[in-house]
This record gives C-alpha cells, sequence and structure tokens, in this order.
C-alpha cells in the first residue's frame, strides 16, 4: 500500500512539475510575429532548415486509447544504452528478451496460435500456426524475419509479430531465430535466413511464399529479396517489410526531424547506432545486403510497408517506397498517425494493431498464390 502512495504522490509531483513547465513556456513565448521574423532570416539561404523548440502532445482523438497511451510514454530505459563489452551486450539483450517472453503465453492464447520449435537447413525456427488456417492459405507459407536491431529478440523474445501474422491473418508462419551480435556478426543473419530461403524454395512453390519483418525484420527481409536474385534463386510472391532499417546509416530526412520524438528508438546516437555498427563490423554501412535503399528494386515481388509519422525510420520507408515504385513494383505504404517506430505491433488489443496485420493479410491474399 505504501508503494502505491509514493507511486500516486510521485505521479502528482512529476504532473505538477510538468503544468509548471508548461505554464513557464507558455510565458515566455515568442510572439508569432517575431518567431516568424527570426525563423525566416534563419532559413533564408539554401541548405540546413533550422525549426524554433517545440513539444508536441498527443495525436488526434481518431487515434485509440490503447495507441494514445503507447504514443505518450516515456523513452525506453535502454534508448542509450552503451555497452562495451560483449558481456554487457550479452546481459542488456538477456535482459530484453526476458521482458518479451513473459508475454509470449497470454499472447498465444489470446490469438489461438501454437508455437513449435525446429530446425531448417541448420537454423534454428520457430513454426507458428493459427487455429484455424482458410482453404486458399492452406498451402500459402509465410517467412518471418524478425526485428530489434540486430541484436535483440534471440530464442521466443523474437515471436510476437509471428505470432500476430498468424493469429490475425491466418497463414502458417516459420520464424528464423538467426545468429547476431556480439558473437555473430554480419553476415551471420543473412547466411541464416537464406539457408531457410534456399531450403523453402526446394519444397514450395515460392509463388505461395512471402517474407516479412518489421525494422530489422524489415531490411532483411529487402536484402533477402536482393541476395535471392544475386544468387539466381526463386523470388517470394510477395514481401512486407515493415517501417524497414533500409539505410542502416544516419541518412534520411526523419532520423532528424523525428528525433527525440520517436519515443522507442528516440535517436540513431544512442544503442541504435551502437548496435549499426557493431552489426557491420567494419563493413561499408552502404553494402546493400546491410543497407538495401543502395541495391536494385527491379523485379521485386509486391511490397507493402508501414510505417507511423512519428517513426524514426519513416524516412526509410518512405525512401524505400519511392525507389520501389520507381523501379516499376507494386508497392502499397500505410502511415500511422502520431505513432512512434514499429508501434503498429506493441499491443495486440489496439485496434491499429489488427488494422496494420489485416492490410499485410489482405496484400499477401492479392497476391500469393492458392
Amino acid at each position: 500500500m505504501r508503494r502505491s502512495h509514493y507511486a500516486i504522490a510521485s505521479l502528482s509531483m512529476t504532473l505538477a512539475v510538468a503544468a509548471l513547465l508548461a505554464t513557464a513556456r507558455a510565458e515566455t513565448a515568442v510572439p508569432y510575429e517575431e518567431l516568424a521574423k527570426s525563423e525566416a532570416a534563419a532559413n533564408a539561404d539554401n541548405g540546413k532548415r533550422v525549426a524554433p523548440v517545440k513539444s508536441m502532445g498527443n495525436p488526434a482523438d481518431d487515434v485509440s486509447p490503447e495507441m494514445q497511451a503507447l504514443i505518450g510514454a516515456p523513452y525506453p530505459p535502454h534508448f542509450n544504452a552503451d555497452p562495451k563489452t560483449s558481456a554487457e551486450w550479452k546481459e542488456l539483450i538477456d535482459r530484453r528478451a526476458k521482458l518479451s517472453i513473459a508475454n509470449i503465453p497470454a499472447m498465444k492464447e489470446r490469438l489461438g496460435v501454437t508455437v513449435e520449435e525446429t530446425k531448417i537447413a541448420g537454423v534454428h525456427c520457430f513454426i507458428v500456426t493459427p487455429g484455424k488456417i482458410s482453404p486458399e492459405n492452406r498451402r500459402r507459407l509465410l517467412v518471418h524475419v524478425h526485428g530489434g536491431g540486430y541484436v535483440f529478440g534471440p530464442g521466443e523474445a523474437a515471436l510476437p509479430e509471428a505470432i500476430m501474422m498468424a493469429g490475425f491473418g491466418g497463414f502458417k508462419v516459420i520464424s528464423v531465430d538467426y545468429r547476431m551480435p556480439p558473437d555473430f556478426p554480419y553476415p551471420a543473419a543473412m547466411d541464416d535466413a537464406m539457408a531457410v530461403w534456399k531450403d523453402l524454395v526446394d519444397t514450395h512453390d515460392p509463388r505461395r511464399l512471402a517474407i516479412f519483418g518489421t525494422s530489422t525484420g524489415g531490411a532483411m527481409t529487402l536484402a533477402m529479396v536482393l541476395r535471392a536474385k544475386d544468387e539466381r534463386l526463386p523470388l517470394p510472391g510477395a514481401i512486407a517489410p515493415g517501417t524497414p532499417w533500409s539505410d542502416i546509416a544516419r541518412t534520411g530526412d526523419s532520423y532528424a526531424s523525428n528525433e527525440w520524438v520517436d519515443n522507442v528508438l528516440v535517436t540513431w546516437d544512442g544503442w541504435l547506432g551502437r548496435a549499426a555498427k557493431l552489426y557491420a563490423n567494419g563493413v561499408s554501412l552502404k553494402n546493400p545486403y546491410i543497407s538495401p535503399i543502395y541495391g536494385d528494386f527491379k523485379g521485386f515481388p509486391p511490397t507493402i510497408l508501414t510505417s507511423g509519422t512519428r517513426d524514426l525510420f519513416l524516412s526509410n520507408t518512405v525512401r524505400t517506397h519511392r525507389k520501389l515504385r520507381r523501379a516499376g513494383v507494386t508497392a502499397d505504404l500505410n502511415v500511422y498517425e502520431g505513432q512512434s517506430h514499429a508501434q503498429y505491433q506493441f499491443n495486440i488489443n489496439a485496434p491499429e494493431t489488427r488494422e496494420a496485420f489485416t492490410d499485410i493479410a489482405k496484400f499477401f491474399d492479392r497476391h500469393l498464390e492458392e
């Protein structure tokens, strides 16, 4: 009971301080005409854009209460983590994995799916099967490559997105538990994913196969198609790279415009950029298998991309969409109001989560052979 009282008191104090700061900002706010004049002068030359310091509230009421809670949440405690050794990386990875794994049983029960461990081409994988599969999906199979900055999400911790795709979409899913740093930097993750792909296309019609994943998984989805093209392997019938880390370097507008606004990734200069360098292990960050935006998208399968207006990777997603369209590829782009990075999959009870996965499922239904 005391802890509850302390928590309430702490929350009350936090809200009071926030109110005082808001009042102080309002009282010291620069009049609009003065602000317009100073901003016009600061942006008079061709080059960098200069914007005044500003704050943002939650988005409009057409965003669900469940999503509003995610959008308004504070930064994650690990956003600026700076592990110096392999042991420190592993401790952080394990700590985050335990949080994810704790939610898996309830998620499986809620969405009515089963999970089975297996090995495909020597790679540890999970088979995620929905309780009900429609006739048109019985011969279809989805390959899932999880997100997590190439470092987070080992083992069962990688499963939430695969469970949601199976549960909301009604597809059987193979989730690849690929190797990751600090022990296994590039190209281990891609080698594992491609080994699974080569095995599956030997036993399945690739026109009935799709690849999907978010963030790192989105980048790997794109890079897998690039490698399949280069290795003259069959391509999937469709792909769904969600908010892909398609440029692993700090390139693109939203790395700056959504920095400190995205309450998931927050900034490339935190753990994210450190993970990028750990994964690349000295390989150029513009290598197309690491940053697929620099690859050739001609001949890609139909693609659906998903992002949010506050997503640090919004530019990655938009740049990927534009490049696909310019290459003549069928490409859909869904952008959710107010969402930071990948928040469309953080709460299975949020209407936007069901909407996002249902849209992907419908896209696959249009483009995969039965």
